[in-house]
């Protein structure tokens, strides 16, 4: 398959999804610091400065292979914030929030990029495009992100929210996942649908609930900011 991506296409990705993931690891490490954690704001990840959250294989190998190779989903991660959960003024219940602070910017990221459509006409016509582009891409990217880290599974945050919130015979077995959580996902959302495949099955069910859940939340902040 012809690698055909040009600049353009890679810089209205790659901004986006850059802002996106910075945006999220910050929020992480801002929520920890307010709840009594400095362990994050100590090392200098409470910033806004993507170098800090890169990741060369989560943040850019991974995601330019996937789009390069048109996977059916676009995937990719930062380093993570560190957070001592038990430096929390509340442990518990102030890993729920360090965790949807994440999902919660990248909601909020999307909202404004929707919104931000509006402006659209006071842009140079020469740049409109470029601009309309790293927007409606920004917006997916955003709303991507969100859906796919709730997922309940940890280390992602909607694992670490199902922790928290989960009663004690629940949650102890699913943060006892931690370790192993990537690759589940990997089996899960790679190995399995390719299994499934040789046997002419459609088993692709997380990808297939991230592409609802990502269109219902798309069309809800394009209803609630005036796009449709």
């Amino acid at each position: 398959m012809p690698f055909n991506v040009t600049l353009y296409d890679l810089s209205v990705w790659v901004i986006p999804l850059v802002i996106a993931i910075t945006f999220h690891e910050a929020a992480h490490g801002f929520v920890a610091h307010r709840l009594g954690d400095e362990t994050a704001w100590r090392l200098g990840r409470v910033s806004f400065n993507p170098l800090r959250h890169i990741d060369p294989f989560g943040t850019i190998l991974l995601p330019g292979v996937l789009l390069l190779s048109h996977a059916p989903f676009l995937f990719g991660y930062a380093k993570p914030v560190p957070v001592n959960f038990r430096a929390l003024n509340h442990p518990r219940l102030d890993m729920v929030w360090v965790a949807l602070a994440g999902p919660a910017t990248n909601i909020l990221l999307a909202a404004l990029a929707a919104a931000a459509f509006h402006l659209l006409g006071f842009v140079p016509a020469s740049s409109a495009q470029w601009v309309a582009d790293n927007l409606k891409n920004a917006l997916v990217i955003n709303v991507v992100l969100a859906v796919f880290n709730m997922l309940p599974l940890p280390p992602l945050d909607g694992g670490r929210v199902a922790v928290g919130l989960l009663p004690n015979v629940l949650a102890r077995p699913l943060a006892r996942l931690e370790p192993w959580g990537m690759l589940i996902l990997i089996a899960i959302l790679i190995a399995l649908p390719m299994l499934g495949a040789q046997l002419g099955q459609n088993v692709d069910f997380i990808s297939q609930w991230i592409r609802v859940a990502t269109g219902f939340l798309i069309r809800l902040l394009l209803v609630l900011t005036g796009n449709l």
